[in-house]
């Protein structure tokens, strides 16, 4: 057994122990994450200074650009996101002044064992043990600054127990989680906006009309300086570019290396979350954050490894994590953008759970995609292939299941399509941790 794997099989080990004590995976509330930071030492109060990112699209992304930017201005970043894709170490990313790296096995198996041990047998979710640690670890660990995501909604969730962040940012808000944060986007934007603290800038990128105004009204009731897009800042691509403005001035910078239309929004969040935190940059590290940036899963261009091998010559293999309809109607804002420059049949490789709206996500690509094949996910709530397949079909999409993605890759490189088809394989996160493990290129 290699040393990873030995490390690793004890923080499995852990967190099916403490699922036992708290069986629901989601139980929003501050309780429980209240006891357990009492108990060791409140390590929230020692991180650094901290930007709080909510939202139901594009929380990642922003938490790439700022990463990226802080750490070509040499700024020392912790990050903390999820879900993981393959490692559960991707959430914790330790500052250092070479870019950070990951938390290695040891030191996690130390930080979640420590938890284990003050928690002893009361409830807890598996998420709010992972929080603590990564407290534990960002306290222990000096830090220029800690990008925190969200875990789920915003009010209720485990992070929003740090009181005075330097801002507080709102990414995109849909449909999403409906169970536990409402069915209405009012009601979804009530649950997110509880990040906002009072006195604390926050950012928002472009919202509905019902949604911004309740964010609006927290907002004004805190006292808290809000930058919302297209009033305050706005990010646009022009000639190319990404042009950002707000009242401090213009940046006129690289295109964002993520790809898509709606990651020059994304970026234009980052920039105003740092410039509203009152970080003083250099323009050159905005310049470098946007081609440095990374972000696994997000459009991203499988050109090597184990299942890009399968591929015919001249196709193309693409991957995004994309599992609610909006999310989807980037994504296919961002095929039609390839279509526009390379011209390629679209095939597309889906697997999604049950407690998404898989007919509203599929809709996206009818008219663009020649053909669905789909596939199951290993997780309790998969759709199976078939069932999703029969979903496509009623949107338009001819498609067929298969039992994996080599198959379905195998499948696609087959159809009689020409040029070499564009493959891109979506619709969860968890199917996307599956393709990069297979693939052989896990996020580092």
């Amino acid at each position: 057994m290699s040393d990873r794997a030995a490390n690793a099989a004890p923080i499995d080990a852990m967190l099916a122990r403490l699922l036992a004590l708290h069986p629901k995976r989601i139980d929003l509330g501050l309780e429980r994450m209240a006891r357990i930071l009492a108990a060791l030492d409140h390590p929230e109060r020692h991180l650094p200074p901290v930007i709080h990112v909510a939202g139901t699209n594009g929380k990642g992304s922003t938490i790439a650009f700022m990463r990226a930017i802080l750490e070509a201005a040499g700024q020392r970043v912790h990050v903390y996101t999820s879900p993981n894709l393959v490692r559960l170490n991707e959430r914790f990313r330790i500052g250092r002044k070479d870019g950070g790296k990951l938390v290695g096995d040891a030191e996690l198996s130390t930080a979640l064992a420590e938890c284990e041990a003050k928690n002893g047998d009361a409830p807890i979710t598996v998420f709010e043990i992972e929080t603590a640690a990564a407290f534990l670890l960002f306290s222990r660990n000096p830090a220029d600054v800690l990008l925190l995501e969200v875990g789920l909604g915003g009010r209720l969730d485990a992070t929003n127990v740090v009181e005075r962040p330097l801002a507080s940012i709102i990414t995109r808000l849909s449909f999403d989680h409906r169970d536990f944060l409402g069915d209405t986007l009012e009601k979804i934007a009530a649950e997110k906006a509880g990040i906002i603290k009072a006195g604390v800038p926050c950012v928002v990128t472009s919202q509905t009309r019902e949604a911004l105004a309740v964010i609006e009204r927290q907002a004004a009731r805190l006292k808290a300086p809000l930058h919302i897009a297209g009033e305050h800042w706005t990010a646009t691509e022009e000639r190319g570019r990404l042009v950002y403005q707000d009242s401090d001035g213009l940046l006129d910078l690289p295109p964002p290396k993520l790809y898509g239309r709606h990651q020059f929004e994304n970026a234009g969040a980052a920039i105003a979350a740092l410039r509203a935190s009152g970080l003083k940059l250099p323009p050159a590290a905005y310049e470098d954050g946007m081609t440095q940036v990374d972000w696994p899963a997000r459009m991203q261009r499988l050109a090597h490894g184990r299942l890009a091998a399968l591929m015919p010559p001249e196709s193309e293999l693409w991957l995004d994590g994309g599992h609610n309809a909006d999310g989807g109607q980037a994504v296919a804002a961002a095929l039609a953008d390839l279509e526009e420059r390379v011209s390629r049949p679209l095939v597309l490789i889906v697997g999604m759970l049950a407690t998404k709206d898989s007919a509203g996500f599929l809709k996206n690509f009818s008219g663009l995609a020649r053909r669905v094949i789909t596939v199951p996910i290993h997780q309790d709530k998969t759709v199976p292939a078939a069932e999703l397949a029969e979903i496509a079909g009623n949107v338009g999409i001819p498609a067929l299941p298969r039992d994996d993605i080599e198959s379905a890759i195998a499948v696609a490189g087959k159809l009689d399509l020409h040029p070499a088809p564009r493959i891109l394989i979506t619709g969860s996160l968890y199917l996307a941790g599956e393709v990069l493990a297979a693939n052989g290129t896990p996020p580092e």
